[in-house]
């Protein structure tokens, strides 16, 4: 926890990180041996300079007779003076093209003697060979300040003596002086927190799972900024120079404006972002400063079952979690609503209205009749119109005496039966995939069944894992996958309590998304909440989604082998910068008199080339950041181009990164 952490632009993994100057990161590309044989020439040219240049003043002031009837002292002034002059002149010439100032800063400060002088000279001593290629040497331990000097100084020493004698690591750190902070609202709470410490030691205030770490960790992560490291931003003339060769980092400044990574499958979107990130949320999850959704198929590597809190598999006949359908919302309009939205398809959305308006007629009465929502089975029931059914719900709302109030909506719902458009057939035929023997007791509302987790819980710090049965129900697991991500879009904007960063990851965002949810992404930015979105090519979405969904996120990411029109999304997104460009004209030379002409003639007949004249003209223009042939065809495997934008609305524009290191 003592390695410097300056401040940085969004992006650069602040952890150890040294700002360059842009002239020095040029001149530090200059090899060792070059630069000491170019800054040794350029001695000998400044000592050489300096003995002809003195002979030639001494000569030239003493054949004017400037030294005649002077003194000794006189004369030695004035040589001094003349010494003094042809050292400056002789110095300021060659400083500059022998590059003295980089051969000061690499081998004369104290920074550059620690990095490039002491290593070799212990390996001298040592006899040890150099460090192999790709090997990180370990860096020498740093005496680190005391972590706990705040609550010595705030009268928990007996506390902080405990936490010295014990082994606290890094989610360890954060949660317990996250709790410390607490603390420090009254100090009635110090001596509580003193006694939970004395009793657990490292594992106080731990998460409730008493999960303390996450097995087979992959990603380097500094949870005091709640930053992961995702790669190194490359050294080319695309990246700005304030981004060159820095670890490349996300954290809850730049996910809460959300992300949109697009790339085939294989390109690394789930091992090289969507499990780092994960990993991340997880590990802040334990900490106390944040809340994790991930989805995705059941086999996607996005971490053990370990991981989570909660594990929704609604395939799985053991699995003991299932899903609320209506998000234990309060009101049954905005449930059906939710519920309508996921069930439709992409293509029957302009159904949306009558579809929402049917469930709210069957799901309303039938709430306030048994107090609960009905499950899977019971909807189709009442969207069907069955007898055995809707006689009970009437008998219900009368002896409660409520029959009056959805009288009207019951008979309309009686009416609509029959039709040709009736929109309960739509709705029950998509129920019915989520009504089948794989998912018994997955999404029941009477207690019976497993035990149903709701989005409203992302008030506390959990771990939600949701496994969608992608092979043997694809289409269930799309409808199961808006559902999700349309109640955490509404469940993060409605908390009360946004002290936590609420996280949503999406392996495959292409039937997660819809108007509602887009729109919502935006909300989400000043609720303290974000989500990563993955998805393999822009034409898996309805073209009405695709501009709103680019203007919702804040951060864009591209990996190889994306198609040209996708690349040209994130192209004009993206935009134009003004460059520097040279344009080198080469003409044919018709200037001079015969003998100059016939001097080219018999150039032209001896060489074969025609004499020509050169001109070069400079000038600004725009040119794309990144072209669409640039995406789809130019990024090297294992890279990805990304640009961030912060909630406090800083941007960063698109950097080339390699996620490999």
């Amino acid at each position: 926890m003592a390695i410097p952490r300056p401040e940085a632009l969004p992006g650069i993994f602040r952890q150890g990180y040294e700002r360059v100057d842009p002239t020095q990161a040029e001149e530090a590309k200059v090899p060792t041996g070059p630069l000491l044989w170019r800054a040794g020439l350029n001695l000998v040219a400044t000592i050489a300079t300096y003995y002809i240049g003195t002979l030639v003043l001494v000569w030239a002031v003493g054949l004017m007779g400037g030294f005649a009837g002077t003194s000794p002292e006189q004369f030695n002034t004035a040589q001094l003076l003349i010494n003094v002059v042809t050292i400056s002149c002789a110095a300021a010439v060659f400083w500059r093209t022998g590059r003295w100032r980089e051969v000061w800063r690499r081998f004369f400060t104290r920074a550059g003697w620690q990095k490039n002088v002491a290593p070799v000279l212990a390996r001298a001593i040592t006899h040890e060979g150099p460090a192999p290629v790709g090997v990180v040497v370990d860096a020498a331990p740093v005496t680190a300040a005391d972590p706990w000097s705040a609550q010595r100084s705030g009268g928990a020493m007996a506390a902080a003596a405990k936490l010295d004698q014990t082994n606290v690591g890094d989610v360890d750190y954060i949660r317990i002086q996250r709790a410390w902070e607490s603390a420090q609202a009254d100090v009635a709470f110090v001596p509580a927190f003193v006694d939970q410490v004395l009793a657990r030691g490292g594992a106080a205030f731990s998460h409730p799972s008493e999960v303390r770490d996450l097995p087979a960790r992959v990603a380097h992560h500094d949870l005091l900024l709640q930053q992961v490291r995702l790669g190194t931003t490359q050294d080319v003339v695309k990246n700005p120079h304030s981004h060159r060769l820095t670890g490349f980092a996300l954290d809850p400044t730049v996910l809460g404006t959300s992300l949109l990574a697009v790339g085939p499958a294989g390109t690394g979107k789930t091992a090289r972002l969507a499990r780092p990130v994960t990993e991340a949320l997880c590990l802040q999850t334990l900490a106390g400063t944040a809340c994790a959704v991930v989805i995705g198929a059941a086999d996607a590597d996005l971490g053990p079952d370990s991981w989570y809190d909660v594990v929704i598999s609604p395939g799985e006949p053991g699995s003991v979690y299932g899903l609320d359908l209506y998000g234990a919302t309060q009101d049954p309009d905005e449930a059906a609503a939710r519920l309508a939205e996921a069930l439709l398809p992409d293509e029957l959305t302009a159904r949306a209205e009558s579809a929402r308006t049917t469930l709210q007629q069957v799901i309303g009465p039938f709430n306030t009749a048994y107090g609960r929502y009905p499950g899977v089975r019971e909807l189709r029931a009442l969207l069907a119109g069955e007898p055995d059914t809707v006689e009970p719900l009437v008998k219900a709302l009368r002896s409660v005496g409520q029959l009056s109030v959805y009288e009207r909506d019951l008979e309309h719902r009686k009416r609509q039966q029959g039709r040709a458009d009736d929109p309960g057939v739509l709705l029950a035929d998509r129920l019915a995939l989520l009504d089948r023997p794989a998912f018994e007791g997955a999404f029941a509302t009477d207690g019976t069944g497993r035990l149903p987790f709701a989005m409203r819980a992302l008030d506390h710090p959990l771990r939600v894992r949701v496994k969608l049965p992608e092979r043997s129900h694809p289409e269930a697991a799309r409808i199961l996958s808006r559902l999700v991500v349309g109640q955490f879009v509404v469940a993060a904007v409605a908390r009360e309590d946004r002290s936590l960063f609420a996280g949503l990851v999406v392996d495959d965002a292409s039937a997660a998304l819809d108007a509602n949810t887009v729109r919502g992404l935006q909300r989400m930015r000043g609720a303290n909440a974000g989500a990563v979105l993955m998805l393999r090519t822009l034409m898996d979405l309805p073209e009405s989604l695709r501009a709103p969904l680019f203007g919702a996120v804040g951060c864009r990411m591209v990996f190889p082998g994306i198609a040209p029109w996708d690349g040209k999304f994130f192209s004009e997104a993206w935009g134009t910068h003004v460059v520097h460009e040279t344009v080198v004209t080469h003409t044919p030379d018709t200037s001079g008199g015969v003998m100059r002409r016939a001097g080219r003639v018999g150039r032209k007949a001896l060489s074969g080339t025609a004499a020509q004249t050169e001109s070069v003209t400079t000038r600004d223009v725009e040119r794309l950041r990144w072209s669409p042939s640039d995406l789809a065809h130019a990024l090297p495997a294992g890279h990805a181009v990304v640009s961030l934008t912060a909630v406090s609305g800083e941007q960063v524009p698109p950097l080339l990164v390699d996620l490999r290191g």
